[in-house]
């Protein structure tokens, strides 16, 4: 008979890591993972705190803005207060008709002269073809020498500012010619 070969123990399998090892490791990762968390919760919080003054401030830069708008406007429109004021002084002393209303005509110029300046622009459509867009048709007349559907009188002047409609213009718009 013959011997069996001798073999040596196949053993493929590594010991088992003791508990002890382990542990160091998850706690070092448990460690660091709290770390990790606390880091993300602190930038959380300082994330919401930057996002709520901002806010504030937005809300407080918006009343400024709105409580300060028309300052530029109202600077522009004292002198005019103040002309008017003098051209009244003058009316009381009964002077020279003509004088008062050369002011009176002086200061609405340049009243209006303020208001472009800030944007406003008058919609005066004498002549012109009717447009709803900016008009309003109060009557319609024949007329035989101004086309149909062309304005005869501006009866109120329309106003824009800066390109939007505030006030269209009230209008006599022709029909033709009578029939």
């Amino acid at each position: 008979m013959s011997d069996p070969i001798p073999t040596e123990p196949t053993d493929t399998t590594q010991p088992a890591p003791t508990p002890v090892e382990a542990a160091p490791k998850q706690d070092e990762q448990l460690a660091a993972a709290k770390q990790e968390a606390a880091a993300s919760y602190d930038r959380y919080t300082r994330a919401v705190a930057d996002l709520e003054n901002f806010r504030k401030r937005t809300l407080r830069e918006k009343e400024e803005l709105r409580l300060y708008a028309l300052s530029g406007l109202l600077e522009d429109v004292i002198p005019i207060i103040d002309n008017l004021g003098l051209g009244l002084a003058a009316a009381k002393q009964k002077t020279d008709v003509k004088s008062i209303v050369d002011g009176v005509s002086l200061t609405l110029e340049q009243f209006k002269t303020t208001l472009t300046r800030h944007g406003l622009k008058e919609v005066n459509p004498a002549g012109q073809r009717f447009d709803p867009n900016f008009h309003e048709c109060i009557s319609h007349q024949p007329n035989a020498e101004i086309p149909e559907e062309n304005v005869i009188q501006v009866v109120r002047l329309g106003y824009t500012l800066n390109s939007r409609l505030l006030r269209p213009a009230s209008v006599i718009v022709s029909s033709g010619p009578a029939k």
